[in-house]
């Protein structure tokens, strides 16, 4: 039998940063996945960029995995949203000296990092490939019985499984769903002209269209990420475009702004689709990442919404045993739901709305749009408010958020 303080059943980006965080403030962990553990690492298997908020990017340095990490991203020095081509843009720059907005890391990459501290950590036990069977959660602990035979035990079981959450299934908790008519094709480009370091968010009629800057190959040309939101009967034809073809797409929708692209790398796409937990705990149970909730890129914050359920339950759980408490209380997860609920039900709806929003055809509604935008760039308090929320600095910030230990 192998006890531990916490299980965390899914070891990608999610489970393996809360695992850290826990091991950084002396409390054990053993994560679960079915994957083989160097199918996470290849490069073709997951061909994303994340923007990782500057918050997010504070708790990967208090954690101990800024080092490996460093040099590796580019900052984000600005961020320009556009209806379309036309003008009238908002730009978001944090103040003279401040930290940048965010981050950009090749998922790869993230990956890459937090294995590394993952099989450094002397109260990280990782069981990959393992499969969970029989799971039980009662009033002694969490017991889950892997289809090998091995057994795992502890007080408190946390669901880091995804979108598809086996553990949110069983243990019924209604969960709010629906498909986007988007897929999104997600590319690496090389252009002429730098990015200077801005993130772009264009949105067209048919999906938005992100360029997210990137470090310079190894050819030195500039770099961008590009995910673009498409019309889902348009998908199948835009994805197999050729190099050629997709490169002169992708630079119609830039307005040449970078010069001439050319694709620098594979193409990956992705059905998009919302979802919703309409709880995040149960029995000796807390959900975090995409099994807890799941939203369109329209704004990057996916990632970084996981990273805040890795925040906030780490400090709910580590306060919780220094306390002497059960890490499976009822208590302590009623806090962890107050606390997450609310955050991101927000963030969630607020990304549905911009999507429909933005997704309106029509002169009048590109016009009601712009003029919406332009009062937001005139409007000092509130440009500072959606900055702050991109940068997931808003609300009652767990401790790892501002940088701090536990």
């Amino acid at each position: 039998m192998e006890r531990a303080d916490v299980i965390i059943l899914g070891g990608g980006l999610v489970g393996q940063t809360l695992a850290i965080a826990l091991d950084r403030h002396g409390l054990s962990s053993i994560i679960i996945d079915p994957a083989e553990p160097e199918a996470h690492l290849a490069p073709t298997h997951d061909g994303r960029v994340t923007a990782i908020s500057s918050s997010s990017w504070r708790m990967l340095q208090a954690i101990g995995v800024g080092d490996a990490l460093e040099g590796k991203g580019c900052p984000i020095g600005g961020i320009r949203v556009n209806d379309g081509l036309k003008p009238g843009a908002i730009l978001f720059e944090p103040p003279p000296g401040d930290d940048p907005l965010g981050m950009m890391f090749e998922n790869r990459l993230l990956r890459a990092a937090l294995r590394e501290r993952v099989v450094a950590a002397k109260r990280i036990k990782l069981m990959m490939p393992a499969r969970p069977g029989e799971i039980v959660r009662d009033g002694a602990g969490a017991r889950v019985a892997l289809d090998d035979g091995r057994l795992a035990e502890a007080p408190l079981l946390v669901g880091a499984e995804g979108r598809n959450s086996p553990i949110r299934d069983a243990a019924g908790i209604p969960i709010a769903r629906w498909r986007y008519d988007h897929v999104a094709i997600v590319a690496t480009v090389s252009h002429e002209r730098s990015h200077e370091n801005v993130a772009y968010e264009i949105f067209y009629p048919d999906g938005p269209f992100a360029i997210l800057p990137m470090l310079p190959g190894d050819d030195g040309r500039p770099r961008s990420a590009i995910v673009w939101s498409v019309n889902a009967r348009d998908a199948e034809a835009m994805v197999d475009l050729s190099e050629r073809a997709l490169a002169h797409e992708i630079a119609r929708r830039m307005g040449g702004f970078l010069g001439a692209v050319v694709l620098a790398g594979p193409r990956w796409n992705y059905k998009l689709g919302f979802h919703h937990a309409a709880q995040i705990t149960d029995r000796r149970l807390a959900l975090v990442g995409d099994a807890a909730h799941g939203i369109h890129p329209i704004a990057g914050q996916g990632l970084n919404l996981g990273f805040r359920d890795v925040a906030a339950l780490a400090e709910v759980v580590v306060e919780g045993a220094r306390l002497g408490m059960d890490l499976g209380d009822a208590q302590l997860l009623d806090r962890y739901q107050a606390w997450r609920g609310l955050d991101t039900l927000m963030v969630a709806f607020a990304t549905d709305s911009l999507t429909r929003l933005y997704g309106v055809p029509g002169r009048a509604a590109s016009a009601v749009r712009r003029f919406g935008m332009g009062a937001v760039q005139r409007i000092g308090p509130l440009k500072d408010r959606l900055m702050a929320e991109a940068r997931g600095e808003s609300g009652d910030l767990p401790l790892l958020l501002r940088g701090l230990p536990i």
